[in-house]
């Protein structure tokens, strides 16, 4: 992607001439709710609609997400009329937004906080593109989106990120800051984008008093709504998802803490807690850059997916919390119980875990990534003999890890790598395909980016993990206290990865620098230093 003034990304009011459009001027797909009627409202709005930014998601050869949320008083509700209202919209092939090739009208409804989906399609692949929104006389803050390559066709290189973790009262979102100065083709975020705790009266780290009602954990609608716009209205948030288009999943906190399918962490009534996730569900979809296949009917949304880069790289983006089955040893570490190794146990549930098997087996890109949430490697947490393992990650579903690693074995899956989000720690891991065995093949890669800002500056997991790393041999390298995220360049011939850290998370422009890189070479499972 190119490079321009990014700054006029997080203009607050973004004024610029009117736009001619000519009979048989190009159309767009746009997405409404479906609740949606055909009345509109011409909106008196209180204030800028756009406080909580643009952003762009999924791409395709042909098209891409585009996402805006109306929301002129965004801590106290939004601050929309309860009625429909028309939002226009404009892709163009340059920054200056004079080259427009698409353009509609979506319509923000209460129901869905006055969020916005449009689904841009017959757009040309591996192509740049900038676009806007405006509702009244405002205008939105320009933004840059990319498309996917066609299908099988030859990429030379690929260029993304990925992050997780971003509790905002934690510390501020240095690492957005720096990541918008990369250049990506996309950025995946592997989960907790949001954490459902109550915060502090003074904001944590951040030290701005707040509300009352964010003083409070998240369980309603309202509140899941106002907790996605305090974090939305971080500039450097905004600005990382104007430039890149981003592929989103989630883990627990979106949530509730270490929830499992329909049990929550203080194993709440089921029916309590199911709508609960409606509510989380709901929130999510309405604040993030997704199709609509992603729309949640209740307590159900699909979000796994997979998206392919020509013939370089596909990913198969995994949810591994609604559909799993409670944990077969109970919650924390415990030695493995006989319950774990019963094959009827599933991370993913079946129908998504056959989706995972079948796109692996039949994919003919040269790599072939999982992105997803929680830690695959063992992670032995006994110094010494016997076992004990944490039985929120895969090592709670043995059988199911299993069936995906023999599955790569049998069908001589191309290039297999897992990236992680999730553990607010840094490891590189070599996949085992029996772990029970030392001398056992490496199967895949797996690299765990730490958080964005969770746990802030304090050194919590180094001392904790690191006792147990010589009992893995298979962890090739481990990191328990930096904040940052990773960057890949892939090719034909190798996985680059480096671990990019923030030298702190307690100022918004703190520094970055590369802690460590990584090859992974292309017809050879396992990780090289580089």
């Amino acid at each position: 992607m190119g490079r321009y003034d990014f700054e006029r990304l997080l203009a607050s009011k973004v004024k610029r001439r009117s736009l001619l459009v000519g009979a048989g001027t190009l159309t767009g797909l746009a997405i409404a709710s479906q609740w949606s009627s055909h009345v509109v409202a011409r909106p008196r709005l209180s204030d800028y609609p756009f406080q909580l930014g643009v952003a762009s998601g999924d791409p395709l050869p042909d098209g891409v997400i585009l996402w805006t949320r109306l929301a002129p008083n965004p801590l106290s509700g939004g601050g929309m009329p309860q009625r429909n209202v028309s939002v226009r919209w404009e892709i163009a092939t340059d920054e200056n937004m004079r080259h427009v090739v698409k353009v509609g009208t979506a319509i923000a409804t209460p129901e869905l906080a006055h969020s916005v989906h449009v689904d841009v399609r017959g757009l040309q692949s591996a192509r740049e593109y900038f676009y806007q929104f405006k509702v009244g006389s405002e205008y939105s803050p320009i933004g840059r989106t990319k498309t996917a390559p066609a299908y099988g066709d030859r990429v030379n290189y690929l260029n993304f990120a990925f992050c997780t973790c971003q509790k905002w009262e934690d510390g501020y979102y240095s690492a957005y800051r720096r990541m918008a100065e990369e250049e990506l083709d996309l950025v995946f975020h592997l989960g907790d984008y949001i954490y459902e705790y109550g915060i502090s009266p003074t904001g944590g780290a951040r030290n701005v008093v707040l509300p009352t009602a964010y003083q409070q954990e998240t369980t309603t609608l309202e509140q899941y709504r106002l907790r996605y716009a305090l974090y939305k209205t971080d500039p450097d948030l905004q600005k990382a998802h104007a430039l890149f288009p981003f592929v989103v999943t989630w883990d627990d906190h979106e949530v509730d803490n270490d929830y499992t399918d329909a049990i929550s962490e203080e194993n709440d009534p089921v029916k309590q807690f199911l709508q609960r996730r409606a509510a989380a569900y709901r929130a999510y979809y309405e604040h993030q850059p997704l199709r609509h296949f992603s729309l949640p009917n209740g307590p159900n949304m699909r979000l796994y997916r997979r998206l392919s880069f020509g013939d370089l790289a596909r990913f198969s983006i995994l949810d591994t919390r609604q559909y799993r089955s409670n944990q077969p040893c109970g919650d924390g570490e415990t030695p493995r119980c006989e319950a774990a190794l019963d094959p009827a146990k599933t991370m993913t549930g079946w129908q998504q875990e056959r989706w995972l098997l079948e796109g692996l087996e039949r994919s003919q890109t040269r790599w072939n990534v999982i992105a997803q949430q929680v830690l695959m490697a063992e992670l032995d947490h006994k110094i010494g003999a016997g076992k004990i393992f944490w039985n929120d990650s895969w090592d709670g579903y043995p059988l199911a890890r299993q069936r995906i690693l023999d599955r790569i074995v049998s069908r001589k899956v191309s290039n297999p790598v897992v990236i992680t989000g999730d553990w607010h720690s840094t490891f590189v891991n070599d996949i085992k395909l029996n772990y029970n065995n030392p001398k056992s093949p490496t199967v895949a890669t797996e690299f765990v980016t730490p958080s964005l800002t969770s746990n802030g500056d304090a050194q919590v997991y180094g001392p904790y993990y690191g006792p147990m790393i010589p009992e893995n041999p298979h962890i090739k390298f481990f990191d328990g206290d930096r904040r940052g995220y990773f960057r890949v360049n892939l090719n034909h011939k190798r996985w680059r990865t480096d671990l990019r850290i923030v030298t702190t998370v307690s100022r918004p422009d703190a520094p970055i620098y590369t802690f460590a890189s990584f090859i992974v070479e292309n017809g050879r499972p396992g990780v090289q230093r580089a």
